[in-house]
């Protein structure tokens, strides 16, 4: 891979791990990933070289599924239990987006934000941090189409 990237005619070099954490502990940065990317490589440190600013957030990107391809449920002994809907979308939404619910009266009444699991009926099933409530179809609005990931930011740490 090295040689590879030679032929592209820039000056190509590799380190150690080591070297990513001698020079985090140098610049008295805790262990992150994010920071461990800041310090990779060779930094002349009694010249003055080092991480200038360090983030205060970073964009965390979580790999959720984009469900599966299977057309029937199996029981314990593998055998077909029952079929799945030939479908996957079900009134406009997909298992897996992004929505928010306003539900209008019950035990769940008001704005909930969260993750559906679609059904036929058209009552689906939407995942809270608080639990799982099933709403219609009716009271969703879509905020992120189902693409396979989960994106929020996060803090980062930092001493």
């Amino acid at each position: 891979m090295r040689s590879q990237l030679a032929t592209l005619g820039k000056p190509v070099q590799t380190w150690s791990g080591g070297r990513t954490k001698w020079n985090r502990t140098a610049m008295g940065l805790p262990k992150t990933h994010t920071l461990d990317a800041l310090c990779v490589g060779q930094l002349d440190h009694e010249a003055g070289a080092g991480t200038v600013r360090v983030p205060q957030q970073v964009h965390a990107v979580t790999a959720t599924g984009r469900g599966n391809y299977a057309r029937t449920t199996p029981d314990r002994y593998g055998f077909p239990r029952l079929a799945r809907a030939r479908q996957k979308r079900h009134h406009g939404f997909a298992t897996g987006d992004l929505v928010r619910a306003s539900i209008p009266k019950g035990k769940w009444a008001g704005t909930w934000t969260g993750r559906i699991s679609v059904r036929a009926s058209g009552k689906h099933s939407l995942s809270t941090p608080v639990g799982r409530c099933t709403v219609s179809h009716r009271n969703l609005r879509l905020l992120q189409r189902a693409d396979g990931y989960a994106y929020s930011y996060r803090q980062e740490v930092t001493e």
